[in-house]
């Protein structure tokens, strides 16, 4: 306020203006360059998430927090997390959530469809779950259709696949790649189970062949609910909402060679969540246990008894 004064009435002097104010000049000069150095952290934060942004297009303020809190360490920056997404508003860094949906689920068919073995299940370590979907990306015109498979566990894609047709076989290459990791892994003879929607392409015969030829349990859908197959449907949307969707890509080649980059973008540097903000690489190569690094964010809503929920089923939701 005393530097804007001093603008509009020259004749009158700092220790005058100050004075009128009920302040010391030491406190206006230090609360001026307080002024000045925080102006100078908040560029330099700023231009650190320029520069995360280069590679993770659309990552969120909680996951840029978690990045940045050793380059503010080694800066001695104390900002907060509201803080920082009071920056990024400013700033217009703020990511916008797009919301579109495009199904690639085709269940109407005759081939066999199996029960929903993890429902209700407790998931405590990596390879004990995969889960399955396809997603829809448009680049230049042109319909791509990508398959992942992920550990529910660690929520790490291994095996994943991206092509210009809905065809099963190439669902299948998603898996062959996902079966030749397990086969690396120190615990590939414990029980796993495949987790899928009822698509055509997952009960297809090759894809369920391949599945019990490598003794991995089936299990799918009960209906046409994406809770069903929540990881899944989740590791989707960041893929492609965060990644596929800020890029163009000219043919199938291309598409490859930057899904494979993104991927490893989201395997072993984008922060989860549900990991603690671990990445999903970290967690499944040291099989962490997940649930001491889960972090809440959000305070728990009250519970709202219904009097009739004891007569009711229930469905356990897996947590992504």
């Amino acid at each position: 306020m005393i530097h804007e004064l001093k603008d509009t009435y020259h004749a009158v002097s700092l220790v005058r203006l100050c004075r009128l104010l009920g302040v010391t000049r030491q406190a206006y000069y230090q609360h001026l360059w307080a002024k000045e150095a925080r102006s100078i952290e908040e560029h330099l934060i700023v231009e650190q998430v320029v520069q995360i942004r280069k590679t993770h297009k659309r990552m969120g303020g909680r996951k840029l927090y978690e990045l940045l809190e050793p380059f503010m360490l080694e800066h001695q920056i104390k900002m907060g997390r509201d803080a920082l997404f009071e920056l990024l508003g400013r700033n217009y860094l703020l990511v916008k959530k797009r919301r579109n949906r495009v199904y690639t689920t085709q269940s109407s068919h005759w081939l066999r469809k199996y029960p929903n073995l993890i429902k209700g299940k407790s998931i405590d370590r990596k390879n004990q779950v995969w889960v399955s979907d396809i997603t829809y990306w448009k680049s230049k015109g042109t319909n791509y259709y990508v398959s992942f498979i992920t550990d529910a566990y660690s929520k790490k894609i291994v095996g994943y696949r991206i092509a210009n047709t809905l065809e099963a076989v190439e669902s299948v290459r998603a898996l062959k790649m996902a079966v030749s990791g397990l086969k690396q892994e120190p615990d590939s003879h414990l029980s796993l189970t495949h987790h899928s929607d009822r698509g055509i392409q997952y009960c297809s015969k090759d894809y369920v062949k391949l599945l019990q030829d490598n003794q991995i349990n089936i299990s799918m859908t009960e209906n046409g609910d994406p809770l069903e197959n929540a990881i899944a449907e989740r590791i989707n949307g960041i893929i492609k909402h965060e990644y596929l969707d800020d890029h163009q890509v000219s043919n199938i080649t291309e598409a490859r060679t930057l899904l494979k980059e993104v991927i490893s973008l989201y395997n072993n540097e984008r922060p989860h969540l549900s990991l603690g903000m671990l990445t999903p690489e970290l967690v499944h190569q040291q099989n962490l246990n997940t649930k001491a690094l889960w972090k809440n964010y959000y305070k728990k809503k009250p519970d709202i008894v219904n009097p009739d929920q004891d007569n009711q089923s229930t469905v356990n939701l897996l947590q992504y």
